[in-house]
């Protein structure tokens, strides 16, 4: 058996579109609303085949159904579906799915590099923006502060495979075909270090299932037809667009609260204190509204029980640097909290600093009222 001889029986190939919408989304509002247009394709989601007590989601998402569109490959035109799933920490995530049966090797990964040329971050930003604007309007009143202006986004192909032409392993596999191919788009060999690290991060659980890993890409051999590892990546891409999100906002705040704390020292009027305490109130409400927000996508999913899911999960987020982009958010909420109980302690000063200036006054003028009256 060679790679030009193998046939994909049954797959499909997805691109995910992960896009930062608002601070918030209401769920139970937004599935009002999609029943109010007449939308029935519709459902809370859930991991379909682990067991609920083997994973919870924070809050589950919604998953709507966006019908069928054409797309033009090299192999011909194909019926793709298209569905949204919505995160009530503010994000959507659009994912078009081309099923694909039938074809030799060599044409699935052709489909696999043209569905990323059509639809990747260079060519496919109009195609998305569409949806994403279908989407917005339904959903609007269901957002809170949506997002104005630059968005943040990320994009995920994912190919997998159910069952091939015969029987396949996924030690066999991984020696019949170069899988290089279907996680880069590079026609090229690899040499031999870059091919390692590239299918460093694969794992199986039963020896006919196979998952590999990469930044912006993942293959996925999976003969029961279970949909659970591709929801774990696109998890994980969700968490990832919030983090790079939260962590810009603290970027372009950090600058802003010095030059506040320094204006607001500069001033010396019996006001300083109260523009202290009122730039203190303002951080606090920052701290709170990002520690809540980053706790509810670091609670997104829990995978507890199922270890083979949990393991895909954990290398994923270690992948995309979710954690340490996690980390860098709590870093600069700390010099946010630093500040605040600098700034409180400092309004306290200055009050009492003027409250013992009021007394001193008070006692010469009770001196100067004694003085005259003898």
């Amino acid at each position: 058996m060679t790679s030009a001889n193998l046939v994909v029986s049954s797959g499909e190939v997805t691109a995910l579109r992960l896009i930062d919408l608002a601070y918030s989304i209401d769920l139970v509002h937004a599935e009002r609303l999609w029943t109010e247009r007449g939308s029935t394709a519709f459902t809370r989601s859930s991991l379909k085949s682990t067991p609920p007590e083997a994973v919870s989601f924070g809050v589950p998402p919604l998953w709507v159904s966006l019908g069928e569109v054409p797309v033009e490959l090299s192999g011909g035109t194909r019926r793709a579906t298209i569905s949204v799933r919505l995160y009530d920490f503010g994000l959507a995530a659009f994912s078009l799915r081309v099923p694909c049966s039938g074809q030799p090797w060599p044409a699935y990964v052709r489909d696999v590099t043209d569905l990323d040329t059509r639809l990747g971050p260079a060519s496919g930003a109009a195609f998305w923006n569409d949806l994403l604007e279908r989407v917005r309007e339904v959903i609007r009143p269901s957002l809170e502060r949506p997002t104005e202006g630059g968005r943040l986004d990320e994009d995920h192909l994912i190919a997998t495979v159910h069952t091939f032409n015969e029987p396949m392993d996924a030690e066999r596999l991984m020696e019949t075909v170069d899988l290089t191919e279907v996680l880069t788009g590079d026609t090229r060999p690899l040499s031999r270090a870059a091919k390692k690290d590239l299918l460093s991060r694969n794992f199986s659980y039963y020896v006919d299932d196979l998952v590999v890993l990469t930044w912006d890409r993942a293959f996925i051999y999976e003969p029961r037809g279970d949909s659970d590892v591709a929801d774990v990546i696109e998890v994980a891409n969700a968490q990832l667009v919030e983090m790079r999100y939260y962590d810009l906002l603290l970027d372009d705040e950090l600058p802003r609260m010095y030059d506040q704390v320094e204006k607001a020292r500069s001033t010396a009027s019996l006001l300083a204190s109260r523009r202290f305490a009122h730039l203190a109130r303002g951080l606090y409400t920052l701290v709170a509204e990002v520690t809540e927000l980053t706790e509810r996508v670091e609670n997104a999913l829990q995978v507890t029980e199922d270890v083979y899911l949990a393991r895909v999960y954990s290398s994923a987020l270690s992948l995309f640097r979710v954690q340490a982009l996690s980390a860098s958010v709590d870093r600069k909420l700390s010099i946010i909290r630093d500040t605040y109980a600098a700034l409180y302690e400092e309004a306290s000063s200055r009050r009492n600093e003027w409250l013992e200036i009021a007394i001193v006054v008070l006692i010469l003028v009770e001196i100067v009222i004694s003085l005259t009256h003898a």
